[in-house]
């Protein structure tokens, strides 16, 4: 190989694989100078430095002070020299591609599909290829062999010499991404995404907020008549978006994160880290949502543990909590009342704390809160056991249930197929000739009409009945 000819597949190679052209020069070094000490032997102590001209491609080999001719290596290890090559190009590949895609995590990815497997869709991105597991994909949606599909880099590792891409339209960072793309306010970071809390292929809730007062931070978002957000939604499969005002108070932003639900009054909690609502009793529902979920979301948003009560709801928890508290050893009136302004109403929330720390809050003797503890530990084991107890019964009972409606449809089958083989059985008695009537039983009467029938020639609503004689 020329010196020309070297310097061309470098530049191809650097082209291709976009790797670095010293990474390249290094690997063909290494690889001549194996070649060589193998050529060589091993049991010689002189030294083979290798050196490759990086601008003209001239190769210089010596072994000790004498000049090396590349091209008198012996066949094998010049065969060793480039498998080691391919080696290091290989390596350097892999971490050219770990460095681009580890770059790009959290952000928008546009890949091709080449081919979907038991639901996983393999795509190829920047001629890559990466995948989308079927758990990162949004419920109900399915791809078709040389769709262009929106994608955000979830995870990027190695496995071996390879790197393995993870995508998902699932990741909350999608829809980050897809709103920067749309909203350019965003892009120019004149409004700033706070929090986003997703279900993917359900609802989504964005906290946003704007640093210019004379920019509507919501409204920016939305567009007129929801044109912005629209594209957002089509991307999304039809997914719910709630455009939500960042407040840093959490008196404030709780209940905009729980809109369109009309709340009546915050209580916050920072040792539990937890906020209880009031709402109306016809407002109960909507803040929780279909199966918690508005909930669910907003305490996502806010970090926060949220709990939706009535009025009457939130008394009878109260008093419960004042009872259950009395029955503490050692517990005074001002504990009682200390731990409920706290927002401790019931045994598990006082698991959460330790000693010191219950003996901080009331004020009490340090043993005497480790036996308060103990106590709210043993009663709240009991009360999961109880509950997991009836949880079993109930359990147990569905599935008597389903047992017993099993039996009862087996037997009203049993009794079905009874009476139908019982019907046909008379009806094949009756059909049967009288001992020694052998003319019937060899050619039984048939009228023409009903042959015809048979045969597909009249309808058999055309086939007149049989006249009974008066």
């Amino acid at each position: 190989m020329n010196s020309s000819e070297l310097i061309r597949i470098v530049d191809a190679m650097q082209r291709d694989k976009n790797i670095s052209k010293d990474i390249i020069f290094e690997g063909i070094e290494q690889a001549i100078q194996l070649a060589a000490e193998r050529h060589f032997g091993e049991e010689n102590d002189i030294p083979v430095e290798v050196s490759i001209d990086r601008m003209t491609g001239t190769i210089t080999a010596k072994h000790g002070e004498e000049n090396i001719d590349p091209g008198l290596l012996g066949r094998i290890a010049a065969q060793s020299a480039k498998q080691l090559m391919i080696q290091r190009i290989r390596e350097a590949e892999c971490t050219t591609v770990y460095d681009k895609f580890d770059k790009q995590r959290g952000e928008i990815a546009r890949g091709t599909v080449q081919r979907v497997e038991a639901g996983t869709a393999i795509l190829t991105v920047d001629k890559h290829e990466a995948i989308l597991p079927r758990s990162e994909q949004i419920p109900g949606e399915s791809f078709q062999v040389g769709e262009t599909v929106k994608t955000v880099v979830l995870e990027v590792r190695r496995a071996g010499q390879r790197v393995k891409v993870v995508l998902s339209r699932c990741h909350p960072d999608f829809v980050r991404c897809l709103f920067e793309e749309e909203i350019p306010e965003i892009k120019d970071r004149v409004i700033e995404i706070k929090a986003i809390a997703r279900e993917a292929g359900h609802r989504t809730k964005i906290a946003v907020s704007s640093i210019d007062m004379k920019v509507d931070c919501v409204g920016a978002c939305v567009g007129i008549r929801g044109s912005r957000i629209k594209n957002v939604i089509e991307e999304l499969n039809g997914e719910r978006i709630d455009v939500i005002r960042w407040n840093d108070s959490l008196q404030v932003m709780i209940p905009n994160a729980l809109s369109p639900a009309q709340i009546e009054e915050v209580f916050l909690y920072g040792r539990l880290g937890r906020a209880i609502v009031l709402v109306q009793e016809d407002q109960l529902s909507l803040a929780i949502g279909r199966r918690g979920q508005n909930v669910r979301l907003a305490s996502k948003l806010v970090g926060w543990d949220i709990e939706i009560m009535t009025h009457d709801e939130y008394n009878d928890g109260i008093d419960r909590a004042e009872r259950w508290f009395r029955q503490l050893p050692g517990i005074t009136d001002e504990a009682v009342e200390q731990l409920i302004v706290e927002g401790f109403l019931s045994y598990t929330d006082l698991t959460f704390l330790d000693g010191p720390g219950l003996q901080e809050l009331i004020g009490c003797e340090e043993d005497v809160a480790e036996e308060m503890i103990a106590c709210a530990e043993e009663w709240a084991d009991a009360a999961d056991e109880e509950a997991r107890r009836e949880q079993q019964e109930l359990q147990a009972q569905r599935e008597a249930a389903r047992q017993q409606a099993r039996m009862t449809m087996a037997g009203e089958s049993a009794d079905a197929k009874a009476t139908f083989d019982s019907m046909f059985k008379d009806a094949d008695e009756s059909a049967t000739p009288p001992a020694g009537d052998e003319t019937l039983a060899e050619e039984p009467a048939v009228s023409e009409a009903a042959e015809a029938a048979v045969e597909g020639e009249v309808a058999p609503e055309a086939v007149p009945a049989e006249q009974t004689p008066a």
